[in-house]
């Protein structure tokens, strides 16, 4: 199946000049959906990690099966101040301005093996906000998942040395 006769494409937006790739279509569809978690899967085999983070909020949505068809832990990354414990935070850069993204700071232990699991990897500033605040607390990056990558932003520069895998790539 190739999953991206699954996703909508939409021209300027947000913003003009922009194709937006809308995942929704895909995760309306079941035999899509389930295709797209199933190749997910498929390439952590072999990769050894404790825990799948994922980021607010479509990383909420392909890390969580990823995570329990691996029999692996859940690890939320939110936006600022949705979090109810002490928190770690991690300020990075967006097309238009700055965001600030939290994990439970008791969430990763030292020596913990983690595999990030987004939606998309764009420029890759996300990422790399999950990765650095993953080693300020001792943990190391196994492996980044992404369904989408957008092989012309170049995410890729900005976590050199890092095992990165995407299903789809435009």
């Amino acid at each position: 199946m190739d999953l991206r006769d699954k996703i909508r494409n939409i021209q300027d937006f947000p913003q003009e000049g922009v194709l937006f790739r809308d995942i929704t279509t895909l995760l309306k569809d079941a035999e899509g959906m389930k295709e797209a978690i199933d190749q997910m899967t498929a390439k952590l085999e072999g990769v050894d990690f404790d825990l799948v983070l994922g980021p607010e909020s479509r990383g909420f949505i392909f890390g969580m099966p990823v995570a329990y068809n691996m029999s692996k832990g859940f690890v939320p990354v939110r936006k600022a101040g949705k979090l109810p414990a002490e928190v770690v935070s991690k300020e990075y850069a967006l097309e238009y301005g700055t965001a600030t993204i939290e994990m439970h700071k008791d969430a990763i232990q030292p020596g913990m093996k983690v595999v990030i699991v987004d939606d998309l990897m764009a420029t890759g500033g996300t990422a790399k906000a999950i990765v650095e605040m993953v080693e300020e607390m001792g943990g190391e990056v196994a492996a980044l998942l992404f369904l989408i990558e957008l092989d012309f932003l170049e995410g890729r520069k900005v976590l050199p040395g890092y095992k990165i895998d995407s299903v789809i790539h435009y």
